[in-house]
């Protein structure tokens, strides 16, 4: 490392959704500036074996010379003992706080060759290696993976006054948080704040960090979220900067282990008409039931659009992820497959946004998780909502009510919800395809925005270039080659 060279580094959630957008920013970072260099300390989970293959796939890349990012793997905490979690939330955060020491330790042989760190980056759920930078006396900022407005929830919901409304029986409660322009009705609220007390706790320790850090990055750009980012930064919050959208643009096409399947699936969409498919996909962690399967199937088959249906059969167990059925046909009505044989695809895994960027698709039923909102507004594709988990009822909420981005399925659906009837689902397509005409304009106009907010003159861009200068605040970078002014 030269001397007028500077570490940066990263510690996420060992989770795709989380992991993913967490190494996109870190590799923008270094992409930004040539003095920074980049480095995430991987937190491994045995649970998520999908986590190696997407690592290994990125140190491999990095290796190979493409830019100043690299990893390093941490050794393995012992897990969480089932006693201590109800939740598979508090079983992540519990399982990420273990690995404290071993973050401490990863940091301290980084010193000891001489690197200087600049900065370190936790994530809304790695908070506790905060405590570890202080005693290292490392600056850290959060990266707020989810959009500014649920972070706008998260401060929110430290208020004693708030959480007395959020924790009564009362679910027709309409709550005035700050970050959105309407008030929210209770009954979009998270599972993790309304069912799981243990994961209700953390949440809340998680949170009230925030604001001792010197610095948030959120993964939105002004454009998107400018009302719920006008009142963060109004409040007590360290800097905002507003750096998305970040987005894997290649996707796991070049790293996921069921890659070789997917020509099929685009050499199938390469035969269909521009903006004629409706693709169904809900993410790397969604899945339904067999009765909601069923009802999917039949208002799918009522509907006539052409499809492209990513079912995924549900976990086994707490911790495990869905995964793919050995049979299609066990979890379909009978005879479905045959009967939309010329008008849909039924498949397991795909790669989400190599998919929403193909011009057969015409419109998303989504999950709501943010990654696949920004792919969905950056790819110009209209969405209808339908959240499982997380905050994705809230996010549906956001694009529907104060956004008006998608139409609605549903803005409530998680586990243990009534069925979404096909007539529901039927409804919701023709509106997206056939209807949406209002929010298909809006969501082109907004992937126009999305694109710029990157570029050199746009406002991510802007804020990506605020936050590099104060990284540099207060080092020692003396020598002739960090005279050099920043790169903008």
């Amino acid at each position: 490392m030269g001397r007028g060279e500077v570490e940066v580094l990263f510690v996420a959630t060992p989770a795709i959704g989380n992991l993913v957008p967490a190494v996109e920013f870190a590799r923008r970072l270094a992409d930004h500036d040539p003095r920074f260099h980049s480095t995430v300390l991987i937190v491994t989970d045995p649970h998520r074996p999908l986590i190696s293959s997407y690592v290994c796939s990125q140190t491999a890349a990095s290796s190979s010379g493409a830019g100043n990012l690299r990893f390093v793997h941490l050794p393995q905490a012992d897990p969480p003992h089932p006693s201590e979690y109800q939740s598979a939330f508090a079983y992540v955060s519990l399982h990420i706080a273990n690995h404290a020491p071993l973050v401490k330790q990863a940091i301290v042989n980084l010193r000891a060759t001489g690197t200087r760190v600049a900065a370190l980056f936790l994530d809304m759920f790695t908070t506790p290696m905060a405590d570890v930078a202080r005693e290292l006396g490392i600056p850290h900022y959060l990266f707020f993976a989810s959009p500014a407005s649920f972070l706008g929830f998260t401060l929110y919901l430290l208020d004693p006054e708030a959480r007395k409304a959020i924790e009564s029986e009362d679910m027709s409660t309409e709550l005035p948080i700050p970050s959105f322009v309407n008030t929210v009705p209770k009954r979009v609220l998270p599972s993790l704040v309304l069912k799981w007390k243990d994961a209700l706790s953390l949440f809340l320790a998680h949170a009230g960090r925030y604001c001792g850090f010197k610095g948030i990055a959120i993964n939105t750009f002004d454009e998107l979220e400018g009302h719920a980012l006008q009142s963060l930064r109004a409040s007590a919050l360290p800097p905002v900067y507003s750096v998305g959208p970040v987005i894997d643009l290649d996707g796991p096409v070049k790293w996921h282990p069921q890659r070789a399947e997917q020509e099929a699936i685009l050499q199938w969409l390469d035969k269909q008409p521009p903006s004629s498919v409706v693709f169904l996909c809900f993410g790397s962690v969604g899945s339904l039931g067999a009765p909601q399967v069923r009802e999917m199937a039949t208002g799918l088959e009522r509907s006539g659009f052409q499809f492209l249906w990513s079912l995924r059969e549900p976990p086994r167990g707490k911790l495990d992820l869905p995964g793919d059925y050995e049979s299609m046909d066990q979890a379909l009505p009978e005879g479905f497959l045959d009967r939309t044989a010329e008008i849909g695809l039924v498949c397991g895994w795909v790669p989400q946004v190599t998919i929403l960027a193909h011009m057969a698709i015409g419109g998303f039923v989504s999950h709501c998780g943010w990654n696949s909102i920004l792919e969905s507004l950056w790819c110009g594709v209209p969405m209808a909502t339908w959240p499982i988990y997380a905050e994705q009822q809230m996010n549906a909420f956001q694009m529907v009510v104060e956004l008006g981005l998608a139409v609605e399925i549903r803005l409530d659906y998680r586990e243990g919800s009534t069925l979404v009837s096909a007539k529901e689902l039927e409804r919701g397509l023709r509106c997206l395809m056939e209807g949406g005409g209002e929010v298909r304009s809006k969501v082109k106009e907004m992937r126009e925005k999305s694109r710029m907010a990157v570029t050199e003159r746009g406002s991510s861009h802007a804020s990506m270039r605020r936050l590099a200068q104060q990284l540099l605040v207060g080092l020692d970078l003396d020598d002739q080659e960090t005279k050099l002014p920043l790169i903008i």
